[in-house]
């Protein structure tokens, strides 16, 4: 299994996201870094995924680009296997879409509406929908939520799109092995991890499929060895009050060295590829990523 490690953004209070997603993937460029993966908040100051990886796609050559995840319900399907099939065509073999259920915020809810109490079941017609669309020629298909005759999308991707899906509630683990060919993680120990794998490749064998070994993979925060004390504490605090059930440096790895020890537990139970996010705000992106270079890209394999 290959370890990978990418970098996910996030939002730094800067009046000019524009200016900084561009130091961002130059900086990601420039040192060999496997991915980057943007966020989905529509209500923040903040950068749209599917348009940031369309400019960073223009930026680079090598950087695979990720959605870490987009919203699915409540967004058109066809739309977003369009926008994903213009994106392999500027970006072949970069793409790495990956979705979500739910909105960041609950602000943000009104910004993709489903019936009330359908939303899951709008998620997995929505992930069907989308993967016929990229990899037949043309579908039609009447469900539940959407309806289609002889609808195209193209140019299709030379090659099928993983399509990774997060969550790890019991009912996210089966839709993961029914209907995925990934898993991205978050806020978890090691060893949940490996009990999310665990679920998922169980649910993934009673319907007959398997998921790639070196598809599993999680986010993780980490708090640069610069950071201040208040900082870290604040970091440490809001982790605190996410997970109160667990010591927060088990969720956010308090320097670099820690970031290497989280690595490699999760390499442990089979989680090998991860989106690490800085959890402060950065002064400067090409500063965190400095860093990330010399301290994690070694742990790739």
């Amino acid at each position: 299994m290959s370890v990978r490690i990418g970098l996910g953004s996030v939002r730094t209070g800067s009046a000019a996201p524009g200016p900084e997603l561009a130091e961002f993937v130059d900086a990601c460029e420039e040192h060999g870094v496997d991915s980057v993966w943007l966020a989905d908040q529509a209500s923040a100051p903040s950068i749209d995924p599917v348009v940031g990886l369309a400019y960073a796609a223009g930026r680079t050559r090598k950087l695979k680009l990720g959605t870490g995840v987009i919203v699915l319900p409540g967004r058109n399907p066809m739309l977003v296997a369009a926008q994903l099939a213009s994106l392999v065509a500027l970006a072949p073999k970069r793409i790495l879409p990956s979705f979500g259920l739910r909105p960041a915020s609950p602000a943000e809810r009104t910004l993709f509406p489903v019936p009330e109490g359908q939303r899951a079941a709008v998620f997995d017609e929505a992930l069907t929908v989308l993967r016929r669309l990229l990899t037949e020629p043309v579908v039609t298909h009447h469900g539940t939520f959407f309806h289609l005759d002889d609808a195209r999308v193209g140019p299709l991707p030379g090659r099928p799109l993983d399509l990774w899906l997060g969550g790890q509630a019991p009912a996210a683990l089966r839709r993961i092995g029914r209907l995925a060919d990934g898993w991205l993680g978050a806020f978890l120990t090691p060893g949940e991890a490996a009990a999310c794998r665990a679920g998922i490749e169980a649910a993934a064998a009673e319907v007959g499929r398997a998921i790639e070994d070196d598809h599993y993979g999680t986010n993780l925060a980490v708090l640069p060895s610069d950071v201040s004390e208040a900082e870290r504490d604040d970091a440490l605090a809001a982790a605190a009050k996410r997970r109160p059930d667990l010591d927060p440096r088990l969720l956010v790895a308090d320097g670099w060295a820690a970031a290497r020890e989280h690595v490699r537990a999760f390499v442990d139970v089979g989680v090998t590829k991860f989106v690490v996010h800085p959890g402060v705000a950065v002064a400067s992106w090409w500063g965190f990523v400095d860093a990330f270079a010399a301290e994690l890209l070694p742990e790739q394999t």
